[in-house]
């Protein structure tokens, strides 16, 4: 609106009809009215005078799409396991599916991954030592998560490392054949598509199914670990059942058993009532209730009540007096066999050695004294179910009462109890409380948080049994783990693990083996009854009548000189039982080696040098091949024990198939759309019910699906994330990171190669007396120091720190400096200039590809069958690993660093003032010091390439119209910026932007000054709250000083 109609408009009379005078407010509210309408008018007009006429067409312009180039794929027609063909130009981007394609056959054919490679023999003298190490072998259950992504990211990358440093170098690859994990899986897939249960097949037949189903499903893990990169020795991979290592089980079991570390009893097991069988602690799931909860029960159509405490009486007999108990689980107060007290407690001393009577059964219970009751809990009364309690066991074995197993096997009520004989465990167990309650016994019912065993396969409750199982005897074996801990013959990495690894040893108890399985190693020991109905046959609690054997012959001959009989009035029936799949892990360290048998492989590569796994299994695997391998062979199977974290999910949450934050690698690898991922739930095992939960987890984390990252971007990331964190919260988002790392790599690669335009081949052999260019000393220092940290990084298994230092190297040294640095000498150097750029550039990509190569692979192995290498490794992988580190000067590098901060603040500058890179300009240098002078003296031609400027300008007064910043106290730089920017327009700008900070500043301020700010928000978002205040009150300062500097223009 012209200002001469604001004018006219802001001293009108007030309107007619006698209204007031307006108010200074509705007055500016009216201006700023018709100023809108005006432009809206003057936005129509221009429309208008625009269009063309009427009846005239005009010819839309082509619409401009933005062109997307499809990423390259290897088309070469290369046989398997031939060398991939590198004719063809490098692709203009960098393509995972083109870079990883090829390699990985073409290295298992050439054997590089075998210890044989390049030796006479595997047990010949090797100046550099051997390194050794076994997989902790997965389950064979279809697919690997990224906790075996983590496990072989970390082991391939140390393997690698030590291939490349000349070691004798064999790590053993195989599968472990997972007991209950496998059959419940096939009994799934046999109930789902036949209906059918493995009872209904029989034993032989169901194994055979899970045979075919390993033969179908085997190979698709081993592919897997492929695609990954890893360096296995495929030669030598190994099954647990396998026939050798069946085997070595039988062998062990036997030999353990002769000299006393097995033997048989009758012992409370966690039982699954659903799998019908004993699982290992590690197969319990602790889930923890804060009270009364319902929850899904297999088996039961209506949720099963938990979390509660039940408090009833039983009747002393022969008075009126009754002792109140409490229970979390009422049913088992069917197998009731006393009432314990503590022996001090004055309320309950005229009670000892009474009874109470049971109310569902003749039973007596007597009241018995214990000094494992707490007198300050509850009543200070407990029931005693010596059977179905593990406390209670103990109580009964001292007190020497009966033991009642109320169960069987698929959890229904047995014995005599009347109408809750062939009830199922919860349904009894609201049964029960009503006839408490109809006899007058029941008091009442509190709220109980409580830890719920939950069986991790069936999600059954666990259910304690008394069952006559195998046992190993594990205390003797515990002392000499702990002392080899303890006398540092045994490692453990991170060294607060020792700890844990004290309290098991120190806690240990007998381990129980047996497994009410199919599918698995029999366990080899043998029931012995006779023919002759004069010979008296024993139970099958009875160890005498029980035979250990490596086969059905030689139990008959032992069984024979036992009971001094004749085999032909023997009869033999084997163990139903197979043996936890753990006792065949604890034996993998050597089984995979030909043990029993003294072969070449156990005499050269036993003991191994390194057992690699997560923490959660530092009990359950590792402990158990420390016990087998010192009880066994009398060496500890390892040296060192390296210990990672958890991998969870972003959020900290841990992998559950139920919350759809399981990712097989190979997702992120090939990448997957969100539709891709929700088909995947459907085709798996996980309830129905489940599903639908699960797809909405995933829309969450990943709503355009898993962006396509490679192998080596997702290799590189998880070694990143190690640290002595207990957990690892993985994030998508910082894989992707990683694989524009990757595409950084190959662009600065593929430009680098231009320089190299002749035939002139190059080695690695460079004296930092040789360089010319002052930036050829420094990047060979940054070099050398990238080398002593990925060396001691790998030492250390400090993998932040090695890959920190690679992804440093390349970025921030190599691609953000030096490569710019090159630009001017290979435009307008001298030759003698471009020779040695040349020769330091081909050290910096030879030696840098192989310092990143136990982390990526294949992107590494790409580019450097690329380098006009002049004494070529015929692989990168048994290149040897850089260790040189006489390039380093701690001088040359503080003197660059100071000139990179004075490129750093005059970057900074240009920014604030708006100036693009391809806008030059120039800077007067002002020190009152010599030092900082002769320092960018030194380096002016690359302080002018590396911050943008045509002219470094020493020794002159700095014209008007200069910015000034101050590097340090004894430095200043005065940037030009007279005719390169306008004053008004800038300022306007700076002005703009400096109002949005007050804002943000103004806002932070009040809510850290809110009272309840320090109780209520996360530690992090304080953090990152504080951090954004500094800076952003940092940024007004730069600001103003700017807009200071421009009106004096």
């Amino acid at each position: 609106m012209p200002e001469a109609e604001q004018q006219n408009d802001a001293n009108a009379p007030a309107g007619a009809g006698g209204d007031p005078p307006k108010t200074a407010k509705q007055l500016e509210k009216e201006r700023l009215k018709a100023e809108k309408l005006a432009k809206l008018q003057a936005k129509l007009d221009k429309k208008a005078a625009a269009a063309p006429a009427a009846g005239e067409k005009r010819e839309k312009p082509e619409k401009r799409t933005k062109e997307v180039k499809e990423a390259a794929v290897y088309t070469a027609q290369t046989a398997p396991g031939e060398k991939k063909d590198l004719s063809g130009a490098l692709p203009d981007a960098y393509s995972p599916r083109y870079v990883e394609a090829q390699w990985y056959s073409w290295w298992e054919k050439e054997g590089f991954f075998t210890p044989e490679y390049g030796r006479a023999s595997i047990d010949a003298p090797n100046p550099n030592g051997k390194f050794v190490m076994i997989i902790p072998p997965p389950n064979v259950t279809g697919s690997l998560h990224l906790g075996h992504a983590l496990t072989n990211a970390i082991e391939d990358a140390i393997t690698r490392y030590h291939r490349m440093k000349g070691r004798t170098t064999l790590w053993v690859p195989g599968c472990d054949h997972a007991g209950i994990a496998t059959q419940v899986v096939v009994e799934k897939l046999l109930w789902r598509d036949e209906k059918l249960s493995r009872h209904d097949l029989g034993r032989e037949k169901f194994i055979e199914r899970i045979w075919d189903w390993r033969r179908e499903k085997g190979g698709r893990i081993y592919e897997q670990l492929k695609s990954l990169g890893s360096s296995y020795d495929w030669t030598r991979v190994a099954f647990t059942m396998d026939p050798k290592l069946c085997r070595a089980v039988t062998e062990a079991f036997v030999r353990l058993h002769e000299e006393g570390s097995i033997y048989r009893s009758s012992r409370l097991v966690n039982w699954s009532c659903t799998l019908r069988s004993a699982i290992s602690d590690i197969e319990v799931d602790k889930v923890e209730i804060p009270g009364r909860t319902f929850l899904s029960i297999p088996g039961y159509e209506d949720k099963v009540e938990f979390g509660v405490l039940i408090k009833f009486a039983y009747k002393v007999e022969g008075s009126d007096e009754e002792i109140i108990v409490a229970t979390t689980r009422i049913e088992t107060m069917l197998g009731d066999t006393a009432v314990a007290v503590h022996p001090q407690d004055d309320r309950y001393k005229h009670l000892h050695g009474k009874f109470v009577v049971h109310p569902f059964s003749t039973r007596r219970l007597p009241i018995v004294c214990d000094e494992f009751v707490d007198m300050a809990f509850g009543t200070g009364a407990v029931k005693i179910t010596p059977a179905h309690d593990p406390n209670d066991y103990e109580v009964g074995k001292r007190c020497n009462l009966p033991f009642y197993t109320i169960f069987n096997d698929d959890g229904y009520i047995i014995g005599d109890y009347g109408e809750f004989t062939g009830m199922k465990r919860f349904e009894c167990r609201k049964k029960i409380l009503e006839k408490l309650k109809a006899l007058n016994l029941y008091r009442e019912t509190l709220n109980n948080p409580m830890v719920v065993p939950i069986c991790s396969r069936s999600k059954d409750v666990v259910e304690p049994l008394i069952k006559p199982q195998w046992y190993v005897s594990c205390s003797d074996m515990a002392a000499s783990a702990t002392e080899a801990v303890r006398s540092g013959e045994l490692k453990i990495i991170p060294e607060h693990h020792t700890k844990t690894w004290y309290h098991w040893m120190d806690g240990i108890r007998d381990w129980c083996v047996s497994r009410q399985l199919w599918w698995g190693h029999r366990i080899p020991a043998y029931h012995v009854s006779f023919t002759d109905p004069s010979l008296q046959t024993g139970s099958n609690d009875d160890e005498q009548y029980w035979i250990v054997a490596r086969s059905e012959a030689e139990a008959l001959t032992k069984a024979a000189d036992r009971f001094g009989v004749d085999a032909s009035k023997i009869v033999l029936k084997q163990d139903e039982d197979v043996l936890d799949t753990w006792f065949s892990s604890g034996i993998f360290p050597f089984s995979v080696f030909g043990w029993p048998d003294q072969t070449k492989d156990l005499q050269t590569f036993y003991p191994t040098s390194l057992l690699e796994t997560g923490h959660d299994i530092l009990f359950f695997w590792v402990a158990r091949m420390v016990f087998f391998g010192q009880k066994l062979l009398g060496k500890l199977p390892f040296k060192e024990v390296y210990l990672h974290p958890m991998v969870r999910d972003a959020h900290g949450r841990k992998m559950s198939k139920s919350l759809g934050n399981v990712i097989d690698p190979m997702d992120v690898i090939r990448g997957i759309t969100l539709e891709g991922l929700h088909a995947q739930l459907v085709g798996s095992n996980l309830d129905p019910r489940e599903i639908e939960k699960a797809k909405a987890g995933q829309k969450q984390d990943y709503p355009q699906g898993i962006p396509e990252c490679g192998s080596d971007a997702l290799r590189f990331a998880l070694c990143a994330y190690i640290t002595q964190a207990r957990d690892i919260n993985l994030d998508i988002n910082r894989v992707l990171g990683y694989r524009f790392f990757c595409n950084k790599l190959w662009n600065a690669t593929k430009f680098a190669l231009l320089y190299f335009t002749g035939s002139e081949k190059f080695d690695t052999e460079l004296s930092a007396s040789a360089t010319i260019n002052q930036m050829d000393a420094w990047i060979l220092s940054r070099l050398a120091a990238a080398i002593e940290a990925c060396n001691t990084g790998f030492e250390s298994y400090d993998f932040a720190a090695a890959t920190s230092a690679c992804y440093a190297f390349w970025l921030y040294d190599l691609c953000d400096v030096y490569l710019e640095c090159l630009k001017p000498i290979f435009q307008s150097g001298s030759e003698e200039q471009q020779t040695a750029a040349r020769r330091t550039l081909y050290v910096c990509l030879d030696y840098g590809l192989r310092l990143l190569s136990p982390f990526m692979p294949f992107i590494t192995e790409e580019l450097y069958q690329r380098l006009p290498r002049a004494n070529p490794a015929p692989s990168i992988c048994v290149a040897s690993y850089p260790s040189n580190t006489s390039w380093r000067s701690t001088k040359i590098e503080s003197d660059v660093e100071f000139v990179q901060k004075a490129a750093r603040i005059i970057r900074s500058a240009r920014s604030d003032y708006n100036l693009p890179n391809k806008v030059k300009t120039e800077v007067y240098i002002v020190c009152t010091d010599s030092v900082p002078s002769e320092i960018l003296k030194r380096y002016a031609s690359d302080l002018a390439t590396i911050s943008y400027c045509s002219n470094v300008v020493f020794d002159s007064p700095a014209p008007q119209g200069c910015a000034i910043l101050t590097v340090t106290g004894q430095c200043e730089v005065h940037l030009l910026l007279k005719g390169l920017v306008e004053a008004d327009k800038e300022i306007a700008k700076l002005q703009k932007k400096s109002d949005q900070l007050v804002q943000t500043v103004g806002k932070l301020t009040q809510a850290i000054q809110a009272a309840d700010y320090a109780t209520k928000v996360p530690a992090e978002v304080q953090e990152a709250n504080e951090t954004k205040l500094s800076e952003s009150r940092a940024e007004i300062e730069r600001i103003a000083a700017a807009i200071e500097t421009l009106k004096l223009m």
